[in-house]
């Protein structure tokens, strides 16, 4: 157990570098780094912000079952288009199916971040409304052509050359990278890591 009144040790339950470097960005340096493996498949008829929470939740919970004295930050980020997820693109037809669909119109990123302690679970939401200009042939053909699409929610980085896409972002843009850093902030500064002076 840490000391009376000592900050427990911070894990990140993620391997994505997007989520390390935002942390960094608000002077967060995590003690480890533990992605959770967990499945990430979307339960029937699941609804996107529900589906976020839930693994945001799950992968806090998968790293803090294993270090019970530690606070586990988990976080998941979903791109939708209604009541559909889309998915973390692992092949260029899939990034360009992802990509026709959201051309030329808006749809919400939803990111979820839990923060797991010996003694509690705390959690937030963020919404972000992205839309997006239409894209051309060429366009979509060059983005596909630079791979950046790959393992990213919804085919593409808005943190990358897909931010010549955006046209209006109403919400966080970290979220859409990966993790919302005033959620994330309040959070950790309620169990006594305040961000900044890490």
């Amino acid at each position: 157990m840490p000391a009376k009144g000592a900050i427990p040790r911070l894990i990140l339950a993620s391997a994505s570098p997007r989520r390390l470097s935002l942390l960094r960005q608000i002077g967060v340096e995590p003690d480890a780094i533990i992605a959770a493996d967990i499945d990430e498949t979307p339960l029937k008829g699941e609804l996107p912000l529900l589906h976020a929470r839930r693994l945001a939740r799950e992968k806090a919970e998968a790293v803090a079952a294993t270090n019970p004295d530690a606070m586990v930050l988990g976080a998941d980020t979903v791109v939708a288009c209604g009541r559909r997820i889309l998915p973390k693109t692992e092949t260029a037809e899939e990034a360009r199916r992802c990509l026709t669909l959201l051309s030329g119109r808006a749809h919400r990123v939803y990111t979820a971040v839990s923060l797991i302690t010996a003694s509690r679970a705390s959690h937030r939401l963020a919404e972000t409304r992205v839309a997006f200009k239409r894209l051309s042939a060429e366009e979509m053909a060059l983005y596909l052509d630079s791979g950046e699409w790959q393992g990213k929610a919804g085919g593409y980085a808005i943190q990358g050359r897909a931010a010549l896409f955006v046209r209006r972002l109403i919400g966080s843009h970290s979220a859409v990278v990966g993790l919302p850093l005033f959620e994330t902030g309040q959070l950790l500064a309620g169990e006594g890591y305040p961000p900044g002076l890490a």
